[in-house]
């Protein structure tokens, strides 16, 4: 029995959730394994039922659970709470509480929707892995303001030991794919970034097999754009993995297709779709799910060790597509032609979908 926590969290989270569980579900059947859901609250749904975004029967249920998956959480109706009150606050929260420090963001072209990608030339089979460290750097370090409040600082700051743990997995992402792994820095500039050097040129004697590079994060913002099919694995600290993976992302297309995972040494990781919580179509059956499906798809591989069903599921929506469905999201300037077509899903028929298709295949 494998226990899942889930948080659908705000807006579209409820409506995506729904339908990565009933996928998770059907997994369950094809395959003779058991899951066992419990559903929780975080971000603005807490903040409305207990006064905080992060409750600590949240957290504890997350602790004793296998994994936890999110939707999203936010959106403008708590925009004006204090920071510290903010849904957002739950993200940083579960993050820390749970002790993952990797976040990996797949940002993949699909074949069938390359022609929303907004570069001239995406190159074929674009497939990046972006490994992000999750809880050091700019946005954990020393921070403040003076007493007159004209000047501020933020501290970047790395240990040893924090980098290490986070270019292993780096490498051994690379392992499995193609390969090649980049470390993106500014160590021109940067005491910090020259650590990381040092401790990836420390680390890659133990593999071997990897084609271990560098480059500087503002080149890499530029390669991205201009070259982006010549990454494989991008390993990076937490502001420039922060940034860095959005612009992949955007690359896809459409951040509707884009999953993530963050892991640590142990324990539950947090998987999540990248998007937010579009307030504005929450509950209107117009959602896509499959970036959700998609994350479901990564719990299931990296914390459940279920290779076989993990590619189950990214069959399944890799078939959807190639029967040409979609949502509005990925339609492109198709929309009104599979509106004729009936090719054009909602968020619950597109969770179907991918139910047939698992059960066809």
């Amino acid at each position: 029995m494998a226990s899942i926590a889930l948080i659908p969290g705000d807006g579209i989270g409820p409506d995506i959730v729904r339908e990565a569980v009933r996928v998770l579900s059907a997994v369950g059947e094809i395959f003779s394994r058991k899951f066992e859901f419990t559903e929780t609250l975080a971000g603005g749904a807490a903040i409305d039922k207990t006064g905080e975004p992060l409750p600590r029967e949240t957290l504890e249920v997350c602790l004793g659970s296998d994994a936890a998956l999110l939707g999203a959480v936010g959106g403008p109706k708590w925009d004006t709470l204090p920071g510290k009150l903010r849904p957002e606050q739950a993200l940083l929260g579960l993050r820390s509480g749970l002790g993952v420090f990797a976040n990996l963001r797949p940002a993949r072209m699909f074949p069938q929707l390359s022609a929303a990608c907004p570069l001239r030339d995406c190159g074929s089979g674009l497939d990046i892995l972006i490994v992000r460290e999750l809880t050091g750097g700019i946005y954990f370090g020393d921070r403040g303001r003076s007493a007159d409040g004209l000047s501020a600082w933020d501290t970047e700051k790395y240990s040893a030991p924090e980098i290490d743990r986070i270019l292993k997995i780096g490498f051994e992402s690379a392992r499995r794919r193609h390969k090649k792994l980049c470390l993106v820095d500014k160590a021109n500039i940067l005491e910090t970034s020259r650590l990381w050097r040092e401790r990836a040129e420390a680390l890659r004697g133990g593999y071997p097999d990897v084609a271990l590079s560098y480059m500087y994060v503002d080149n890499a913002a530029m390669q991205l754009v201009r070259a982006p099919s010549q990454f494989d694995v991008i390993v990076t600290g937490n502001m420039f993995g922060d940034i860095l993976s959005d612009e992949a992302s955007q690359i896809t297309g459409s951040i509707g297709m884009l999953a993530s995972a963050s892991l640590g040494a142990g324990g539950p990781g947090l998987f999540e779709p990248i998007h937010g919580t579009a307030p504005d179509i929450a509950g209107k059956d117009i959602a896509n799910p499959l970036a959700t499906i998609l994350s479901a798809a990564m719990l299931l591989r990296y914390s459940l060790s279920m290779d076989r069903e993990a590619d189950a599921v990214e069959n399944a929506v890799n078939a959807v597509l190639d029967a040409g469905w979609r949502t509005a999201d990925i339609a492109g300037g198709d929309l009104e032609s599979l509106k004729q077509q009936g090719r054009l899903a909602g968020t619950r028929q597109m969770g179907s979908l991918v139910i047939e298709a698992l059960r066809s295949a």
